[in-house]
């Protein structure tokens, strides 16, 4: 089934008000570049001045993060409802939460459930460190990753999975195209497995880590890649048009 591509900006923990207000004016138009869906994913507190920017637009506003539970005692925690009230979309798994934050599997699956639940559009980041790579132990960690996160869910018809190799984000390392790809085509298999072809069919599998202007294209020229997941590059308004642009002719061409 056709799968229309997401260029999607994760902008971390960057941006001050005045920062974020500058960089969703340079983004002004995105919304009218054809044949390509934009998610924005701002810190916390510039969400709700993000998402009446783009608000009418089509832009989906994403989250970096939520609890589990919808209320409760989770200090400095935001639950799905929550972001719910502001944003339609949700990062969940990023490598930096795995990392830094000692997010697992069994979380994630309740991440998930509790997402959907609340009707929030999932981004599952998935991906190897160097010494899994090295070790030739990427397909073991992604199908670890992909079904400790999916079972027992009800899989939308588009979900979204990122592929991000732990060892090229944010280190100017980018996998090669045929790696991405590789993983990519793996990834879109287990999905088959654990939920059925037309899940996988429609599911968009994105490559992140280390995407910038000038490798985006050989990504997205790939079949089984969707789109990008974008770190430091969607920080700067030029470059996140580009690479935007850059996704959306691949994919119409």
């Amino acid at each position: 089934m056709p799968r229309t591509p997401i260029s999607a900006g994760n902008w971390k923990m960057n941006g001050s008000a005045a920062a974020s207000a500058a960089l969703s004016d340079g983004l002004q138009g995105i919304h009218e570049i054809p044949g390509v869906h934009v998610v924005l994913a701002p810190s916390y507190l510039q969400i709700a001045a993000v998402a009446q920017r783009f608000a009418g637009t089509g832009v989906g506003v994403a989250g970096q993060n939520i609890h589990f539970e919808t209320s409760g005692a989770f200090t400095g925690e935001v639950s799905p409802t929550q972001l719910a009230e502001h944003a339609g979309w949700v990062i969940l798994g990023h490598s930096e939460r795995r990392q830094y934050f000692c997010e697992d599997d069994p979380t994630l699956n309740k991440k998930l459930a509790a997402a959907h639940a609340a009707g929030l559009r999932a981004i599952l980041c998935i991906g190897e460190s160097l010494d899994e790579r090295e070790n030739d132990r990427t397909k073991t960690v992604l199908t670890r990753q992909l079904h400790g996160a999916l079972e027992g869910q009800e899989i939308p018809i588009d979900f979204v999975i990122a592929y991000e190799p732990v060892w090229a984000i944010g280190t100017g390392q980018a996998a090669t195209p045929a790696e991405a790809e590789e993983a990519c085509v793996f990834i879109r298999g287990q999905v088959a497995e654990i939920a059925g072809a037309d899940r996988a069919d429609g599911l968009r599998v994105l490559y992140g880590g280390s995407v910038n202007v000038e490798n985006v294209a050989d990504f997205i020229a790939q079949p089984d890649v969707d789109g990008a997941l974008v770190g430091g590059a969607s920080l700067k308004a030029d470059a996140f048009l580009a690479i935007t642009r850059a996704i959306a002719a691949s994919a119409n061409s």
